[in-house]
């Protein structure tokens, strides 16, 4: 099977239901972590609070200052809000496409390190690349988390939508195929999240299982240029044409 793995989004959607947290892996692995982000809020440091999430202003952080160990749950493919996540318009897919990104998307977030789509979890807010008291996230999921992705990914194909800098959680090992996207010659940044939102969602849409099916599929807008091989890694080369 094909798993996709991805970036979450400063943005978040807010509500959600109350359920027991449905998390990746061993979840006793993130007790730390998570302890100490409730920390910061339960200390109601306005200071800290605004700089855990990348705030000027604290009337901007209280959407975002729940009890994570009982508030209410989305999924995580919902939850998020950003470039690719507008692209990828989970709600407005069918039911099919939904389910499908619930079970082979990967997603790495900043707080809950990996996550499969389907995983529940509340609202939250840490600034990309900033400390959770003391702890680095990326260091962190990726010392606990490393041995479990490689067993849970073993089989299957992986095509890596990540941004640059969410590789720094999981360094992948085996075979994988990863994009580039170009824009009248020149790699380009924002576009880089539209485009991994819209082939997220036409993989979903065409429920590829393949990394042969994907290379079939055809994308509107991109055109492929060239395909690169660097040891473990496909590099496929996208021509924006819109």
């Amino acid at each position: 099977m094909l798993k996709i793995l991805f970036s979450p989004s400063e943005g978040k959607n807010l509500g959600g239901i109350k359920s027991k947290l449905s998390l990746f892996g061993a979840t006793n692995a993130r007790d730390e972590i998570l302890a100490s982000y409730q920390k910061i809020l339960d200390s109601k440091d306005e200071e800290a609070i605004k700089a855990l999430f990348g705030m000027k202003k604290f009337s901007d952080c209280e959407a975002y200052i729940e009890n994570i160990f009982d508030a209410p749950l989305l999924p995580a493919i919902a939850r998020y809000q950003g470039v690719a996540y507008d692209y990828l318009k989970y709600q407005e897919l069918e039911n099919v496409a939904q389910e499908y990104l619930k079970k082979n998307s990967l997603i790495f977030s900043n707080l809950y390190g990996p996550l499969l789509g389907g995983d529940l979890i509340p609202i939250y807010k840490v600034k990309q690349g900033n400390k959770i008291g003391e702890i680095v996230p990326e260091k962190f999921y990726k010392e606990r988390f490393s041995y479990q992705l490689d067993l849970f990914l073993g089989n299957d194909e992986i095509l890596d939508l990540r941004a640059g800098y969410y590789e720094k959680f999981y360094k992948l090992s085996t075979p994988y195929t990863t994009l580039k996207f170009l824009k009248n010659g020149k790699t380009v940044s924002h576009w880089a999240k539209a485009y991994r939102g819209i082939v997220l969602r036409e993989v979903a849409k065409h429920q590829i299982s393949s990394i042969k099916e994907f290379m079939a599929l055809e994308i509107e807008g991109l055109k492929v240029l060239e395909i690169k091989k660097i040891k473990n890694k496909t590099e496929i080369v996208y021509e924006i044409i819109n």
